[in-house]
């Protein structure tokens, strides 16, 4: 029953994100509380709690994929929530700034999402539950030729979604 509850809930969160009309734009596709909920009352086990509260993406320096000491901490706080919710999966996105070559950028976002798989892994997050993918520049949160707008789209977004056992 708790499980049943916990996939409705995933489901209205979704329908009210593609009905929010903000469009999906290098954001992930389940964000934000239902019901416009402060992220503190927001059920720990939830969707909304991750996004909010644990936090769904990681920064990088300019050309990077290593992991910074802030990115491992905000990791180590998803995999415990992942440890603690194992009907849950995650997706790690892979993006870059809009500087380089398409090429150049899909590589690079695909070893920023590696470094997160292989960062949650060694805490204990088994292979199965963890799918990479680069957007590299494709998806810019931030659009502007300066660094405050670049550094925000040096990114990996952990997406989460209910297990197929869920």
């Amino acid at each position: 029953m708790k499980l049943f509850s916990k996939l409705i809930g995933v489901v209205a969160l979704l329908a009210l994100t593609a009905c929010g009309g903000g469009g999906y734009f290098g954001d992930s596709p389940i964000s934000g509380a239902p019901g416009g909920e402060a992220a503190g009352s927001a059920d720990p086990n939830s969707v909304a709690y991750f996004n909010q509260t644990i936090g769904d993406r990681v920064l990088f320096v300019v050309d990077e994929h290593t992991l910074t000491s802030q990115a491992r901490a905000t990791l180590d706080d998803q995999a415990d929530w992942l440890l603690r919710n194992m009907e849950f999966n995650i997706l790690v996105e892979g993006h870059a700034d809009e500087q380089g070559t398409r090429e150049y950028n899909l590589a690079l976002g695909a070893r920023r999402a590696a470094s997160v798989q292989t960062y949650l892994i060694s805490r204990g997050i088994t292979s199965g539950r963890i799918r990479t993918v680069s957007y590299g520049k494709e998806r810019p949160i931030e659009i502007c030729s300066a660094e405050s707008c670049y550094s925000q789209n040096r990114r990996a977004v952990s997406v989460i979604s209910a297990g197929p056992g869920a």
